[in-house]
């Protein structure tokens, strides 16, 4: 039987290991060497440290569950619910939100709301193409293929309009990423496939293989991606609970991204001549575009817009002014080719000017910064001008967030608005 003496010191830690999401066993072997053991279960998160369970007693050990990875349906759910997180954003600077279509003339909340729900199949289905899979040339073709059929999805669903064709890419991407990876929660940087975040791997990787490979890897070299958000946490052995669940969801995000930008920086040999607004916009302006952002690693999502939201919430805001402000980060700093497309430079400037001076009043949530949320709207609307890139940014950091913040059932936190 197990002795009085190990039971009683493995109770006395009963908390700390429950605590760390583990399962300590007490064993002890008796003259006849029978086992018998005590199990103590997890009960909750990592609330109390790295390694909660070291003071355990010898005779102690600790049992880990793997975490599941999320499944091609939930990663799908994750990415509807913040397609339409996104639309119902309210006030936004004209774009559609609760309070009707800003510069847009065939849109509204209904649509998007319909466009974000046609695509649910889209999403479960890239991520079912990417699982057990690595990024290459051949799985590039067939999530372009995926998208294609979901732009389509989207069309009928909206009656022609246009609605989420860059998040369909954007975000399709990110749950590529994530299906590979078998993000799960408490996995951050060690599930699935490693991603390479340094820029000499990545463009190593990215330039690999014979068929469909870039002309040079420095036209797909992402910077570093671990960037000031995570350097400036202290270590991660010395942080409290809440820098070291920071470090867990920027690794998650940015194995997701490295992932995706992998994936991104592969041609796609079947893809018709592209002659959209935005890549219209992108030649004649010389900017990065949708393509870049994704070959760069998502930076406006992972390094603006989680950052900004964090921020946000650690200041206490509310959760709808925590949003916006991560939306007037990612305008600040975005070459927004939905801007330059419908109004050109004046546009752009527009929206990146107006959002700093929101951000430097003090944000959305300060008197002074909803009147200057105000005057930017209005501006942007005279100009027949919407930040749609931008938009699909805050999706795709509200999908990263979402993957970071899940519980133990798969589903996320609810935020007070």
């Amino acid at each position: 039987m197990v002795s009085a003496a190990v039971s009683s010191q493995c109770a006395k830690r009963r908390h700390t290991a429950a605590d760390d999401g583990a399962t300590a066993q007490c064993v002890d072997i008796d003259d006849e060497r029978q086992v018998t053991s005590v199990t103590v279960w997890a009960m909750a998160s990592t609330r109390r440290g790295l390694d909660a369970t070291a003071s355990l007693p010898g005779a102690c050990r600790v049992e880990r569950a793997a975490p599941q990875p999320l499944s091609d349906a939930q990663l799908a759910r994750f990415a509807v619910d913040a397609l339409i997180d996104e639309a119902e954003l309210t006030p936004k600077p004209a774009l559609v939100d609760g309070r009707g279509s800003g510069a847009h003339r065939d849109l509204d909340l209904p649509t998007m709301r319909r466009s974000a729900r046609a695509l649910e199949s889209t999403f479960e289905a890239l991520a079912r193409a990417a699982r057990q899979r690595t990024p290459s040339a051949a799985l590039r073709a067939e999530l372009a293929e995926i998208g294609r059929e979901g732009e389509q999805a989207m069309m009928r669903a909206t009656g022609g309009s246009n609605a989420h064709r860059g998040a369909i890419w954007i975000v399709g991407l990110m749950i590529a990423g994530a299906a590979i990876s078998g993000v799960a929660r408490g996995t951050a940087g060690t599930s699935g496939a490693s991603a390479s975040l340094g820029a000499a791997s990545f463009g190593a990787s990215a330039s690999s293989g014979a068929s469909g490979s870039l002309a040079t890897a420095s036209a797909c070299a992402v910077a570093s991606l671990p960037s000031a958000f995570i350097d400036s946490a202290p270590p991660v052995e010395h942080a409290d609970s809440a820098a070291r669940t920071r470090h867990r969801a920027y690794a998650d995000a940015a194995t997701v991204c490295s992932l995706g930008a992998q994936i991104a920086c592969f041609p796609d040999r079947f893809a018709a001549p592209v002659d959209s607004h935005g890549e219209r916009a992108r030649q004649r302006y010389q900017v990065g575009g949708a393509r870049r952002e994704a070959q760069d690693g998502f930076p406006h999502a992972l390094d603006i817009g989680l950052p900004a939201l964090a921020h946000a919430r650690e200041r206490g805001i509310g959760e709808n002014a925590a949003r916006v402000d991560a939306l007037l980060a990612i305008m600040a700093s975005l070459d927004d080719t939905c801007l330059l497309h419908r109004a050109g430079l004046p546009g752009l400037q527009a929206g990146q000017r107006g959002a700093r001076r929101v951000l430097a009043a003090g944000g959305s949530s300060t008197a002074a910064g909803r009147a200057a949320l105000s005057a930017l709207d209005r501006a942007l609307v005279a100009l027949n001008a919407s930040p749609g890139g931008a938009a699909d940014l805050l999706a795709a950091t509200l999908f990263l967030d979402k993957l970071s913040r899940q519980d133990f059932t798969g589903s996320t936190a609810s935020w007070n608005t």
